[in-house]
């Protein structure tokens, strides 16, 4: 599984607290293209607390796209467009598969 950031010090129950008032496990897409190749990938897994911005953990992702990603023919400017859309929309959410690989774990 990939790292989570963002929970450095919390508790279990911290954690849960978090997750009832409206937290949420998210990963940030980025791409970066090199004439006809595009790659296109994921970041580690971020932990979002209730009303906090996702923009101070995705602005990195998202320049990088923006800079990097147009330029692969003809996958660059399609996934540049993914990438960007899924990191101004707060990143994809991927609360529910965390939360069933913890339980897997028990």
């Amino acid at each position: 599984m990939a790292q989570i950031k963002n929970i450095e010090g919390m508790t279990i129950d911290e954690l849960n607290r978090e997750l009832e008032r409206g937290g949420k496990f998210v990963i940030f897409q980025y791409c970066f293209s090199i004439i006809i190749m595009t790659f296109k990938h994921g970041s580690d897994i971020y932990f979002i607390r209730a009303g906090e911005s996702t923009v101070k953990h995705s602005i990195g992702y998202t320049l990088l796209t923006f800079v990097f990603g147009w330029w692969g023919f003809p996958w660059g400017p399609i996934h540049t467009i993914g990438a960007l859309f899924t990191n101004l929309t707060s990143g994809k959410d991927v609360t529910q598969e965390v939360i069933n690989s913890f339980n897997k774990q028990e």
